[in-house]
């Protein structure tokens, strides 16, 4: 590439890092100074970001500057519609290329198109690069050209396919852009005011680049060897707890994928890189299916009859259910803006199942209290639960509560720490206290339907009548 002197953009979205960053690398190689830009266009509708994701924004972004600033360059701050914004700014500055990161949400591929189209009418252009997945989502193909609809043969592509390119370090410095104006990130508004609901946020997590590393480091030393098992158990320290850093971009998955081979090869790894393999799943279903979050990808599960309950959606949210794994989970995600991934599972297994209210339902909530909240992985995990997307637990298979939480949580302890009204109950009643005798309430101190709620429903009744819906959904699809 031919150096130049021209002022190149840098346009960050979900790419917030340094290291083994592609659009940054690019706009660093063109030789010229390089102006840093993060635009907060809000115009994506009802997937603009939730609540949890604009506190993890707020402080990624100052990262993010910090890091800049000892490279040599300033980050501006914009807000507005970027097809606007990113155009302006090149004009303004007599860029003639604006580098950037492949997204995979719907709305940002139709910004993308109307950047591009503006930029091109003031003959700049707009140059994407792969930067938050293992592979490009358009070039993992069936022999006969078609798109995967199932994880295993897809994950057995990428894996053929080959190792992930090796993950790049940061340029020594950038040339500094003349200064434009910016905006104060304090006035975008993104932390809560009144109520602060961001106390276990705080507690919780440390976004940024240089957090991210320590958090892969310090499962890789604690976690990783076990996996296979530890990954289950919400009670115990066992997941990586990376999906937000992955997510924002401040940790790229090449990085993830090449500091977990470093440690040797095994089965509790490989089941760990294959959960990276998954997000690259759920990228390229929306990639080849942007109605993934809106409308299931089974025709058939279009007319199912899901219930209108307001109050049982709210008792979900609340963690109010009466039933201990899943407030726990419901909970916890409040508190904290996160989910142990087999809580998850259940949860929503509940709510679309035992509760037949639907996944879109979940989703939304999902979305405005998961730091982590990705519109695919989001989309397509609510999905596979429903058993409305493709290569979906079947709607039949019903998670039972009780049974998982006895399974995954033997001990209690997730439970305990999220539910302490019942922290007193013996292990045998801790995962169903309806089930327990009067005595053993009393001793206790708890009284159902005061202390804790009674169950929103009957497990078993609420599992027949899910059965029943399938049953006449699948019946009215084939007539």
């Amino acid at each position: 590439m031919a150096k130049t002197s021209a002022t190149t953009i840098l346009w960050f979205r979900q790419d917030l890092r340094l290291h083994d960053q592609a659009a940054l690398l690019a706009a660093a190689a063109e030789g010229g100074p390089v102006l840093p830009v993060f635009v907060l266009d809000d115009g994506a509708e009802s997937w603009a970001p939730g609540g949890a994701s604009r506190w993890w924004l707020h402080f990624s972004l100052i990262s993010l500057a910090a890091g800049l600033r000892t490279l040599g360059a300033e980050l501006v701050l914009r807000r507005g519609h970027a097809a606007e914004i990113i155009p302006s700014l090149a004009v303004e500055t007599g860029a003639a290329t604006v580098h950037a990161g492949v997204a995979h949400e719907p709305f940002w591929r139709a910004r993308d198109r109307d950047v591009a189209a503006a930029l091109g009418e003031a003959g700049a252009r707009l140059v994407l690069h792969r930067v938050a997945t293992l592979i490009d989502p358009e070039a993992i193909r069936t022999r006969t050209g078609t798109i995967y609809g199932m994880y295993t043969p897809f994950a057995r592509a990428v894996e053929e396919a080959g190792e992930p390119a090796d993950p790049r370090p940061a340029p020594r410095a950038l040339k500094p852009a003349a200064p434009v104006a910016s905006d104060r990130l304090e006035d975008w508004g993104l932390l809560p005011n009144r109520p602060d609901w961001a106390e276990g946020l705080r507690a919780t997590w440390v976004p940024g680049e240089a957090a991210a590393m320590t958090r892969l480091s310090a499962f890789l030393d604690r976690a990783v060897a076990a996996y296979g098992t530890g990954r289950n158990l919400p009670g115990e320290d066992g997941t990586s707890m990376l999906s937000p850093y992955l997510h924002f971009g401040e940790i790229s998955p090449q990085t993830v994928w090449h500091a977990c081979r470093a440690r040797g090869g095994g089965p509790d790894r490989q089941s760990f890189l294959r959960e990276l393999i998954w997000r690259d799943f759920s990228a390229y279903l929306l990639w080849h299916h942007p109605s993934l979050p809106a409308a299931p990808l089974r025709p058939a599960f279009e007319n199912l009859a899901w219930r209108q309950d307001k109050a049982a959606l709210r008792a979900w949210q609340q963690g109010r259910t009466g039933v201990p794994i899943i407030d726990a989970g419901m909970r916890q995600l409040w508190q904290t803006g996160w989910m142990h991934n087999r809580v998850r599972m259940i949860a929503a297994s509940f709510l679309v199942k035992h509760l037949l209210l639907s996944w879109q339902e979940g989703e939304a909530w999902f979305w405005d209290t998961l730091v982590d909240a990705d519109l695919a992985s989001n989309a397509a995990s609510w999905q596979w639960v429903a058993g409305t997307g493709i290569d979906a637990q079947p709607f039949f298979r019903v998670f039972n509560p009780v049974t998982q939480g006895e399974k995954f949580d033997a001990d209690g302890a997730y439970v305990r720490r999220f539910v302490p009204e019942i922290a007193a109950l013996p292990d045998r009643y801790l995962h169903a206290p309806w089930t327990a005798p009067p005595l053993v309430l009393a001793q206790a101190g708890l009284r159902l339907g005061r202390d804790y709620p009674e169950p929103l429903i009957d497990l078993a009744a609420g599992r027949a009548r899910a059965l029943e819906v399938y049953r006449q959904t699948v019946k009215e699809a084939a007539e």
